[in-house]
């Protein structure tokens, strides 16, 4: 596996965790995956640190604890009025190692004098140790999820001589902003495909790399601008002056 010059290392973990098998939504309710989404893990990233210049790529996941279920119960609300009963069944007592890396997002030119790797990949390790600069979910907003630092492959994982052939499922959406292929700008695209786990790791494929039979452009969609003259961008100067400026000394 690739170790990129601007990885950044983390292990999330959490009560419960919901990664939705999107067969089960549609009836109104919910069963998760057994393996967090490559979706799911690149918003938790996302909200440790977030910029519009850059583009988190999910490298792999180690799943460090046994893989067990919990069913709730769970009052839905509805907006006409009245009672309603759900059962969701949530993954309990999770913990994942997370190894990701950061790219530039080609697709913002605009943003260009903010491409500053050794800042940003500082900047991101940093917001690893506070715990992330918003609140972290496993999934769903009630799946509270907690983010530390820590170094991918060190400690013991339950599956660490353990193979296994994941079923199809969800893998995450192609933005435009986002997307690398010609075929894919313009479009919001749902991807899916049947991970592996070897010896407790699951490594991720870029989106890019995802078969075109195992995706579908679901509605045309714009770039989203950012920009100062915008007054919805600031760039690296949100941190001049603080507890992170001057990091790339």
């Amino acid at each position: 596996m690739q170790k990129h010059r601007n990885t950044v290392e983390f292990c999330v973990h959490g009560k419960y965790a919901l990664f939705s098998d999107v067969l089960t939504r549609v009836g109104g309710e919910k069963y998760s995956y057994p393996i967090p989404t490559y979706e799911a893990l690149k918003g938790i990233l996302q909200s440790i640190y977030f910029k519009p210049t850059l583009i988190w790529y999910i490298d792999a996941v180690r799943i460090m604890k046994p893989i067990k279920t919990i069913r709730k119960g769970i009052r839905p609300i509805k907006y006409d009025g009245g009672n309603d009963l759900s059962y969701y069944t949530y993954l309990e007592d999770v913990c994942y190692q997370v190894r990701a890396h950061f790219e530039w997002n080609m697709n913002r030119p605009e943003l260009e004098q903010d491409r500053n790797e050794n800042k940003h990949h500082n900047i991101a390790k940093r917001m690893i140790e506070r715990g992330g600069r918003r609140d972290i979910f496993l999934g769903a907003r009630e799946c509270q999820g907690y983010v530390e630092p820590c170094v991918f492959g060190e400690g013991e994982s339950v599956y660490d001589n353990v193979d296994m052939d994941m079923a199809f499922m969800y893998y995450g959406i192609i933005y435009p902003d986002e997307a690398e292929k010609e075929e894919d700008k313009g479009y919001m695209t749902v991807c899916l495909w049947q991970p592996k786990m070897k010896n407790g790791i699951i490594e991720f494929v870029r989106p890019s790399e995802i078969a075109s039979e195992h995706k579908r452009h679901i509605k045309k969609m714009e770039i989203k601008k950012f920009g100062r003259e915008l007054n919805n961008f600031t760039g690296l100067e949100e941190f001049e002056g603080g507890e992170v400026d001057g990091m790339d000394e």
